[in-house]
Parts: structure tokens; C-alpha cells; sequence
């Protein structure tokens, strides 16, 4: 089964389809809930803009609420393990730093409100970067009855496989589109910013699309405005982060973008 889900999600289009293939398997492996977040603008201790994040969880919504929206996870003994570390570490981290009484105020805050949610026992993957401006990590929570030594049990018996399929994924998702709802390009203006970013002039893509300079000024403010950042050059640089440059559509579709 693994190998076959292996094999599927190095197929995958979409993150969608990544994203159901790698829960679907997790789960049957006993983690049933999990956050993966991923940025591609970190600076020092800063991770970016919240809007830039890329973030998939099957979480209660409840719970992503107040944990991710409302930025608790700033202060998750866990999150401040991953943005240090890379590699894999069991939750019995935090029970050995509560016992040593290292945990911050703010940290044992979130420890009761995660108690709360039944977020109690799981593993943390931080993956390996190529660019101090990247960083991912997968919080993974154990289904409800388990406890942190039946999850450290489960995980050194199928440790391989379990890192295997996390950092798959993770690989998988950085080569794939990012179209999150804030930073969703149309096929026009993923269009102009590609000849823009190949070192064609405004009056040259205008030619190259058949269309006026004027329109192509004005696709190439909304891709700015789409993309939240000042100037095209900014545009070309953070659409081929997000994966959105040079995609393969059929004739039918590119005819289709006005």
C-alpha cells in the first residue's frame, strides 16, 4: 500500500491530490489530524507575511481558528523546535521540558489549549532547506486514545516509511502550483509576467498576444496587486516561488484568457 501511494502522489498535478493521498495514509498509519505549513519568505526569527504562508490541515476548523489564526502557534513548544531543527522529534519533548520547568507562561498556555482540542500526542517534522528563506514543517496529532509512548512505539516501528512519505511530500508540494486564494494569478497575467520574465518589453508582449500596451499595463498591475508586491520584477520573482510561471495548459484554455 505505501509504495503504491508513494508512486501516486510523485504523479500528483495538484497539491489537492497530494494532499488526500498523504492524509489517507497517514491516518491509517494512527495520525488522523495535521497542519503542514510551508513559507518562502522567512527572515531570522520572522517567517513573513501570514498571507504568503502556504498552509493544509484537516484539523476541526475550531481549532485552526485558534491556533493558527489567531498565531498561538507562535508560542508551540514544537514550532519553536522546528524552526531550529530539521529532522523528526516525538512530542515527548514537551513533557521533558514541563518536567524540567523550561516551558514559558505562553507555552504552557498552549499546551492546555492544545489538552483541550485532544491534541495530546504526535510527532513533528521539520524538513530540510535549500534557502535560509524557506522553512516547512508537518505537525502531526495522533488519533484520540493514543498516547505519546503508544505514538513513539508506532513510530519506531515504521519510521522509515513515516519519513518517507513526509518528506515526499513536502518535495512534491515545493515543484507544485500555489494557488492559494491570495495569491491566485489568472492565465492573463501569468502570461505576461512570463514573457515580462523571459526579457520582453511591454510593447513586445503586447505584439507577441496580440494585444494593446494598455491592457498589457493593466494585467500586469493586477498580477502585482494579486501578488501583494510593489513592482513587476518583485511579480516575476514571487510568481515562480508560488510555481505559477510557465504551466502547461492546453490550446483550448489558453485561447479562453483575455
Amino acid at each position: 500500500m505505501i509504495m503504491q501511494s508513494l508512486l501516486e502522489i510523485s504523479k500528483a498535478r495538484a497539491i489537492e491530490d497530494v494532499w488526500s493521498i498523504y492524509t489517507n495514509v497517514m491516518e491509517n498509519f494512527g495520525f488522523d489530524r495535521i497542519i503542514y505549513g510551508r513559507t518562502l519568505y522567512r527572515s531570522g526569527t520572522n517567517l513573513g507575511d501570514p498571507l504568503d504562508f502556504l498552509v493544509l490541515s484537516n484539523h476541526d476548523p475550531s481549532y485552526i481558528e485558534a491556533f493558527v489564526n489567531q498565531e498561538r502557534y507562535l508560542d508551540s513548544p514544537m514550532f519553536h523546535w522546528s524552526f531550529d531543527n530539521e529532522g523528526c522529534a516525538s512530542w515527548s519533548l514537551v513533557r521533558e521540558m514541563a518536567d524540567q520547568g523550561v516551558l514559558t507562561e505562553k507555552e504552557l498556555e498552549v499546551v492546555a489549549m492544545n489538552r483541550e482540542y485532544d491534541v495530546n500526542a504526535g510527532y513533528t517534522v521539520s524538513f530540510p532547506v535549500v534557502s535560509h528563506r524557506a522553512k516547512s514543517s508537518a505537525s502531526l496529532t495522533a488519533k484520540s486514545g493514543l498516547s505519546q509512548d503508544d505514538v513513539d512505539r508506532l513510530w519506531e516501528q515504521h519510521s522509515k516509511e513515516l519519513e518517507l512519505l513526509n518528506y515526499l511530500v513536502d518535495l512534491k508540494i515545493s515543484t507544485l502550483p500555489n494557488f492559494s486564494p491570495n495569491t491566485t494569478l489568472t492565465k492573463r497575467q501569468r502570461e505576461v509576467l512570463e514573457w515580462i520574465g523571459d526579457g520582453k518589453t511591454t510593447q513586445d508582449t503586447a505584439i507577441i498576444l496580440g494585444l494593446t500596451p494598455a491592457t498589457v499595463e493593466k494585467h500586469l498591475r493586477l498580477a502585482r496587486e494579486s501578488l501583494n508586491v510593489n513592482t513587476t520584477a518583485q511579480a516575476v520573482l514571487k510568481a515562480a516561488f508560488l510555481n505559477q510561471m510557465f504551466l502547461i495548459e492546453n490550446l483550448s484554455n489558453r485561447k479562453k484568457a483575455k
